[in-house]
């Protein structure tokens, strides 16, 4: 049975839905997109967990509120979410922007996540390639309406309680993307087993994913014959895809589940 409702996190009314029952899995999709965009994943990852799914500020069915996007709040409201529903802790996977938010969550609120899965982001702004970003910071309210005639707008259109919050969407993200930003640091301190994911056509590099795996000590030596030689943490390059079909990658899900379903180390 799949339950839609709204959490009160943080002055924001953020849209959820629920999709069968186990181990909780929350979702989160990327920028300008909404839960919806994992509907063909859903069969593939959700036996057997409690799949939750889940609009961010200003996307699908979740009113904008008055304040900025930014991956820290947005995180908090994840959190939030995650303390209302009453799970304890839960696995968190986003892709892009929030695959961004995810990383944010496990920096910010440790306590809550069990296990972290990040695709196709970048844990620094210069980890984007540089076309990637001068489109970005040439986002703005002004671009809203070069996109109207567009899927992205018809779906967002049909699910936004205000379809006449576009362009503050598009001028919110704009901002958004110009800001730079680098959680090496933070990365380094992680202790929640982290799968990171990217396509080896992405918008960032395979080095920018080897970088960040390296961050958490991992690709740094023999594995073992039994694997004693192994981080907590996984990486995987997904072969013949880019940022805008990561998602529809047929090795993502059971990369993913294999990931998930593994023991808990020792210690953490």
């Amino acid at each position: 049975m799949t339950q839609g409702s709204y959490a009160h996190v943080n002055g924001l009314e953020l849209y959820y839905e629920i999709h069968g029952s186990g181990a909780p899995l929350i979702l989160l999709h990327g920028g300008f997109g909404s839960a919806g965009m994992f509907g063909e994943l859903l069969p593939q990852i959700g036996a057997g967990r409690q799949v939750i799914l889940v609009d961010l500020q200003g996307h699908g069915r979740t009113a904008d509120i008055d304040r900025p996007l930014s991956m820290q709040e947005m995180a908090d409201d994840v959190a939030g979410l995650i303390g209302q529903l009453g799970l304890g802790q839960a696995d968190v996977m986003g892709y892009s922007m929030g695959g961004a938010v995810a990383l944010q969550t496990a920096i910010r609120h440790p306590a809550v996540v069990r296990k972290l899965v990040i695709v196709s982001s970048a844990f620094r702004s210069e980890g984007w390639f540089p076309g990637v970003r001068a489109d970005m910071a040439q986002i703005g309210a002004h671009t809203a309406q070069t996109m109207l005639d567009t899927p992205m707008y018809h779906l967002y259109a049909s699910t936004a309680p205000r379809p006449g919050d576009w362009p503050t969407l598009w001028a919110k993200m704009g901002d958004l993307m110009r800001q730079g930003y680098d959680w090496s640091q933070e990365v380094a301190a992680l202790k929640v087993p982290t799968l990171f994911m990217a396509g080896d056509a992405d918008s960032i590099s395979p080095q920018h994913a080897a970088e960040f795996f390296s961050l958490l000590d991992g690709g740094k030596r023999d594995g073992v014959w039994d694997g004693s030689g192994m981080t907590p943490h996984r990486l995987a390059i997904l072969p013949a895809t880019t940022h805008y079909n990561s998602v529809d990658s047929p090795l993502l899900a059971p990369v993913v589940t294999s990931f998930l379903d593994a023991p808990l180390p020792a210690s953490r």
